[in-house]
C-alpha cells in the first residue's frame, strides 16, 4: 500500500492543481513535534512568491480544497503558511490493522524496480581485512539489503584488489624462501599471510640478491609470467586468493554480510578489457598522449588529466574502473550503480564517471559515489591499535564479543554458558555494526566502546533489549508472538506507537534514495522509545479483554517491525538478553 506520506502528497498535489492550476511538489514532511500535527505541507511560501500572494492566503486556499478523505481529523495553518496535518486516530487504527495482516508490513515493492549494482567491501588479496574495510562493507551491505527489500534487482560486486606488481613480490617470497625454507603455502593461515606480505615488501625494498639478481627483479619477472598466464605462477596466485577468500568469508559470516565468491569481480577480471578501454578512448579522441602516458583531459587542458595508461605501458585504477563501468552497463544492464568507498576517492570517481559519460558508456544509467567518513580514535586521529597500527577487523570483532560477554555475565550469571556465548556474540557484533551505521555515513566519528555497548540511548543493545522485552511478554503470557486480534488505539501511547510503525515505508524509501542507513537506525530507536512509553503506561498482560488481546497484537506488529529493521541492517535480534 502507498505510504501515508505518498497518500497525503498526492492529495495536496491535486489540491494545488485545483486551486492554482500548477503542478508542484507540496513539500510534505513529517513534523518534528507532534503538537504541530503529524505531517506538514510547506509549499505555500514558495507558491506565494510565484503568485505574488500572501503565503497564508495561499495556504488557506489549498486547505479549503484538499481532499484527505478520512485520513485527517483537522488541518491547521501555522506561522507564515505551514499547513499542519493531524491524522485521524480511527484511520490510523484501520491502517495499522491492515499492515499487521501484511507479510511485508505494508511496504509495497517498487512499481518501477531498477537493476542496481552495489560495489562495496573491496578488500585486497593477501592482506587481512582491517577497520578501513569495515564501513565500506557494512554500509554497502545495509543499503543493498534495503534496496533489495524495496524491490530492486540488486547485484552485489566485490571489487577485490587481486592484480598488480605486489603479486610478483608475494609469489617471489613464496618461491625464493629465505634460509632454505620450502616453497609452499601449506600451513599458512591469514595472520601468517599478513606478516608474510610485510616480509615480502621488506625483501622487495632491500638489496637482497637471489642467485646474483635483486629480489625485486625476480618479483618483476614473476609479474610478467603471471600476466602471460604461466600455469605455475597462476597456480601460486590462485593459492593466495584461496587463502584470502577464506579470511573474507569468515569476516562476512560474523558480520552477516551478503557477499559470496560469486559476487567477486576483482581487478584481474577486468584486466583483459583494459587495452580496449584505452584504444576506444583514443579512437574517439578523448584520450591523448601526455608526457609519454595516455590521459583524458576531462577538466580542461590546463588541469591534470585522468591517466589511463602509464608512460612505460601498464594501466591504472581509472582504467579498471572504466572497464567496470562498461561491463556493468553492457553485461549486467545496470540502471543505477553505487560505489561505497571513503570520501578521499570522491574526486577519482567523479572524474571516472565524467569520462565514461563523455565516452557514451553510461547509456543513461546513473553512477553514484556514496562516500563515507573516517573512524577516529578518542585523540581525533584515524583509529589505530594500541601499538599504533591499523586495527584488524578480526581483532575489532573479537574485542566487541569479549566486552559484551562481560556484560552478559554480570546480568545473567546463571544462564547456560552456550546461551551466554550466543547472546554475547549477538550483542557485541550488533553493537559495533550499529555504532557505525547510526552515524551519517558522510561524517567522521569517534570510536567509543562504552557508547556502542550502552543499554540506553540510540544503540543496538537498547533496540535488541526492546525486542527481547516484547518476546518475554509473550512467554510470560503463554501466547503466540503472532497475536492477530483486532487492534484498538485508545491510549495516546498506543496511537503514538502505531503512527510510528506506519512510517516504515517512508524510511525504506529514504534509505533507498539517499543511501544512508542511519535513517533506519533513527527510526528503530524512535520505535523502541515509543514502545517503552507504551509499555510503561499501558499494561498488557494485566489488562482486561479486549484491551489485552489488542495490546498483544500491537506488541506483535512492533516486534515484527523491529526484527525487519534489524535484519535489513544485518543485526541479529535475540529473544532473550
Amino acid at each position: 500500500m502507498p505510504t501515508i506520506l505518498h497518500q497525503l502528497r498526492d492529495a495536496f498535489r491535486a489540491a494545488i492543481r485545483a486551486a492554482y492550476d500548477i503542478d508542484a511538489d507540496p513539500m510534505l514532511v513529517p513534523t518534528g513535534n507532534e503538537k504541530f500535527g503529524d505531517y506538514q505541507c510547506n509549499i505555500a511560501m514558495a507558491l506565494a512568491k510565484t503568485l505574488k500572494l500572501k503565503p497564508r492566503d495561499v495556504a488557506e486556499k489549498i486547505k479549503s480544497v484538499v481532499d484527505l478523505a478520512n485520513a485527517a481529523d483537522k488541518l491547521e495553518i501555522a506561522g507564515p503558511g505551514f499547513i499542519n496535518v493531524f491524522l485521524s486516530p480511527k484511520w490510523v487504527e484501520a491502517l495499522l490493522i491492515t499492515v499487521a495482516e501484511d507479510a511485508r508490513l505494508g511496504v509495497d515493492k517498487k512499481t518501477n524496480p531498477q537493476t542496481v549494482i552495489v560495489d562495496y567491501s573491496g578488500p585486497n588479496i593477501a592482506k587481512e581485512m582491517h577497520v578501513g574495510h569495515f564501513r565500506a562493507t557494512i554500509i554497502g551491505d545495509a543499503c543493498a539489503k534495503v534496496m533489495e527489500f524495496a524491490g530492486d534487482n540488486v547485484i552485489r560486486q566485490n571489487h577485490l584488489g587481486d592484480w598488480g606488481t605486489q603479486f610478483g613480490m608475494l609469489i617471489a617470497n613464496l618461491v625464493y624462501r629465505p634460509a632454505g625454507e620450502p616453497a609452499s603455502t601449506d600451513g599458512l593461515n591469514i595472520s601468517d599471510l599478513d606478516a608474510f606480505y610485510k616480509a615480502a615488501k621488506q625483501r622487495f625494498d632491500s638489496d637482497e640478491l637471489i642467485d646474483g639478481r635483486p629480489f625485486a627483479d625476480r618479483a618483476r619477472e614473476l609479474v610478467v609470467r603471471l600476466q602471460s598466464g604461466d600455469p605455475e605462477v597462476v597456480g601460486w596466485w590462485k593459492k593466495l586468493i584461496e587463502l584470502s577468500r577464506k579470511h573474507f568469508a569468515e569476516a562476512y559470516e560474523r558480520l552477516h554480510i551478503s557477499l559470496t565468491p560469486a559476487d567477486e569481480r576483482g581487478e584481474s577480471f577486468y584486466n583483459p578489457m583494459l587495452k580496449s578501454v584505452v584504444d576506444d578512448l583514443k579512437q574517439t579522441g578523448l584520450a591523448v598522449e601526455t608526457d609519454g602516458a595516455i590521459g583524458v583531459f576531462i577538466d580542461g587542458p590546463d588541469r591534470p588529466p585522468v591517466l589511463v595508461e602509464k608512460s612505460g605501458g601498464g594501466y591504472l585504477y581509472a582504467t579498471t574502473d572504466l572497464a567496470a563501468v562498461r561491463y556493468r552497463v553492457n553485461e549486467l544492464h545496470a540502471d543505477r550503480v553505487v560505489y561505497f568507498t571513503d570520501s578521499r576517492q570522491s574526486q577519482h570517481f567523479a572524474q571516472v564517471f565524467r569520462v565514461a559519460e563523455k565516452a557514451g558508456w553510461t547509456k543513461g544509467a546513473s553512477f553514484e559515489h556514496a562516500p563515507f567518513g573516517t573512524i577516529l580514535g578518542k585523540d581525533g586521529k584515524p583509529f589505530k591499535s594500541r601499538s599504533g597500527e591499523t586495527v584488524k577487523l578480526k581483532d575489532l570483532l573479537d574485542e566487541a564479543v569479549a566486552l559484551a560477554s562481560r556484560i552478559v555475565e554480570q546480568k545473567n550469571p546463571d544462564m547456560p554458558a552456550d546461551q551466554k556465548e550466543r547472546i554475547a556474540t549477538t550483542i557485541g557484533i550488533g553493537a559495533v555494526k550499529y555504532g557505525d551505521l547510526v552515524k551519517d555515513r558522510t561524517s567522521d566519528y569517534v570510536f567509543d566502546w562504552d557508547t556502542m555497548l550502552a543499554m540506553d540511548g540510540n544503540t543496538a543493545p537498547y533496540i535488541q533489549y526492546a525486542y527481547a522485552r516484547i518476546q518475554s511478554i509473550f512467554r510470560r503470557g503463554g501466547v503466540s508472538a503472532s497475536a492477530d486480534a483486532p487492534i484498538a488505539l485508545n491510549a495516546p501511547e498506543e496511537l503514538a506507537l502505531a503512527k510510528h510503525i506506519l512510517r516504515l515505508g517512508e524510511v525504506i524509501d529514504a534509505v533507498t534514495r539517499e543511501l544512508k542507513p542511519h535513517l533506519l537506525c533513527a527510526y528503530l530507536y524512535e520505535l523502541a522509545t515509543r514502545f517503552s512509553g507504551f509499555f510503561e503506561n499501558c499494561p498488557v498482560l494485566k489488562s482486561e479483554e479486549p484491551a489485552r488481546s489488542s495490546r498483544l497484537a500491537l506488541c506483535a506488529v512492533t516486534a515484527r517491525t523491529m526484527a525487519l529493521g534489524l535484519d535489513l541492517l544485518g543485526i541479529e535480534h535475540p529473544d532473550q538478553m
